[in-house]
């Protein structure tokens, strides 16, 4: 007997293992930099450059970039910036040594301190959080029928199965440009510049993913008289990534991080410095999935020979859910220390940082912490900015009315939105709207026909085989078992017994006729 089967592809994820480590070290002010009076905010990134095992471990190298916001130790107290790195080595330990597949490293979370030694030395610490995990694309072959053969009965299972299409990386760069609205003066210097994704949506079409959102970029800036100033603006972008075989009405989920931002001052077409370029890389890793209905083979067995059949589990997965959802969060904070400091915000910034996800009824609980801080204009010459930093607590439900404790989910988030306006002299109202995305499924164990053959029976086997059976229906019994078992169809026992149904009521009598023997 000759199987027809089918190849299933599956993004297989080995186990999360959480990583969290210390980076730091002195830093030299450059020569080109004025004294550090006071520290106002330091930020760290963290860029992954090489990963590698190394026995049960996994060696993570790469560079902390940071930078700081200060103002000057100098009679006329202004703002100043300065970046740079330091490099790292982690090794972190994995369960499985030389795990297969490729090892994923992720960012969560950097927290980044930076204190004052003296005016030309600064300590910085970080605080760093990542996760590591395998994935592998394996195959699996399903059964789906029997080639050749006449006179075999089939028992087949109706399913869904979720199959992977295609798994890529792919960078898409954006580069843009902006003007200065018309009330700012030139540019001089650039003090400082954060540039973010928000609103971004992906779609699928015919062999690509198109793509679009808004960067939301804030650049602190001294004029070429020697004045502090600053400028907000949002800009669309949208591009496209080539993606072989997508089609509209297939399933996808994307892990994004915006990479290598830089922004330079340019000239205006009247030749000022009013104009910003902006160019960063979108790095994208892509899984797109799509649903085949199929009906794999369960059972087989002939009237006329014994079918012997192997099997073996597979694990196979089904498409719950893939939800984009947005949770909106509000908070008015009480600030005692800023009262009567404040007198304008000038830019807010966000990043959830996620503690837990629970799966319960109806979905999966999200909680965590929004990490908001604002950059502020203080009511005093000599210190002309502050920056406050603190923390607001949030959940989420992502909704899944078929969830489960063993399902598998993937989330992704990010802030949509955030607004920080002063509600009096010691308040400020945080309003946000964070994204989530997220992709939920379900494995499915079948025991799946491996091998099967056809053999002749043993001639004392065949005579032993009852002709005629009076049977009653036990609990569990169904119409395919009792009729492979006594070498008949379902067929025939629903007809002997006029039975409007293969559904058997338990105490049901019914006559069961070995299929030469039946009598009509």
């Amino acid at each position: 007997m000759e199987l027809i089967r089918k190849q299933v592809r599956m993004n297989q994820m080995g186990k999360t293992v959480t990583d969290q480590f210390m980076i730091g070290g002195d830093y030299n002010v450059p020569d080109a930099k004025s004294d550090v009076g006071r520290v106002l905010s330091g930020e760290g990134s963290l860029r992954i450059e090489e990963t590698r095992r190394v026995e049960n471990y996994l060696r993570v190298t790469g560079k902390l970039n940071f930078k700081v916001l200060y103002v000057t130790d100098s009679g006329d107290p202004r703002p100043g910036a300065l970046e740079g790195m330091i490099p790292f080595e982690e090794m972190v330990y994995m369960e499985e040594e030389n795990g297969e597949g490729e090892d994923i490293v992720q960012v969560q979370r950097v927290e980044c301190g930076v204190s004052l030694i003296h005016s030309r030395k600064l300590a910085v610490k970080a605080l760093a959080e990542m996760t590591v995990h395998t994935e592998q694309i394996t195959e699996k072959q399903v059964t789906l029928d029997v080639d050749g053969e006449e006179g075999i009965y089939l028992k087949k299972c109706p399913v869904e199965l979720l199959q992977l299409f295609t798994a890529k990386r792919d960078i898409y760069r954006i580069k843009e440009e902006i003007k200065i609205p018309g009330t700012k003066e030139n540019i001089g210097t650039l003090l400082w510049t954060e540039v973010s994704s928000r609103k971004m949506d992906t779609r699928l079409v015919q062999d690509a993913m198109l793509i679009n959102g808004e960067l939301q970029i804030f650049v602190l800036y001294e004029s070429q008289e020697g004045k502090t100033d600053w400028v907000e603006q949002t800009v669309p972008y949208e591009g496209r990534i080539e993606c072989a075989g997508a089609e509209e009405g297939m399933y996808h989920h994307v892990y994004d991080r915006l990479d290598d931002i830089s922004v330079e001052v340019r000239m205006d077409e009247d030749g000022e410095m009013r104009a910003l370029g902006i160019e960063a890389a979108l790095q994208v890793r892509l899984f797109v999935y799509g649903e085949e209905k199929l009906e794999l083979l369960e059972d087989a067995y002939s009237l006329d020979k014994k079918c012997v059949l192997e099997t073996e589990e597979v694990v196979v997965e089904e498409l719950l859910m893939q939800n984009h959802s947005k949770s909106k969060i509000t908070e008015r904070l009480s600030l005692p220390e800023l009262k009567d400091e404040i007198l304008q915000v000038c830019h807010s910034s966000a990043d959830l940082q996620i503690e837990k996800m629970e799966v319960q009824d109806g979905g999966i609980l999200a909680e965590g912490i929004l990490n908001v801080s604002f950059l502020y204009v203080k009511a005093n010459d000599e210190v002309p900015f502050g920056v406050w930093k603190g923390m607001v607590p949030f959940s989420a439900m992502l909704e899944c009315r078929e969830g489960s404790s063993d399902m598998k989910y993937d989330v992704t988030y990010a802030v949509e939105q955030l607004a920080v306006d002063l509600a009096g002299n010691d308040e400020v109202e945080i309003k946000a709207v964070v994204a989530f995305r997220s992709f939920m499924r379900k494995e499915k164990k079948i025991q799946m026909v491996t091998e099967a053959a056809l053999v002749d029976y043993e001639k004392e086997e065949r005579m032993n085989q009852p002709g005629i059976v009076g049977y009653i229906v036990k609990d569990g019994d169904d119409l395919w078992s009792l009729a492979k078992k006594y070498s008949t169809t379902e067929e025939s026992i629903l007809l002997n017994n006029e039975l409007l149904s293969k559904e058997l009521k338990t105490g049901d009598k019914i006559l069961i006729f070995r299929e030469s023997l039946s009598i009509l």
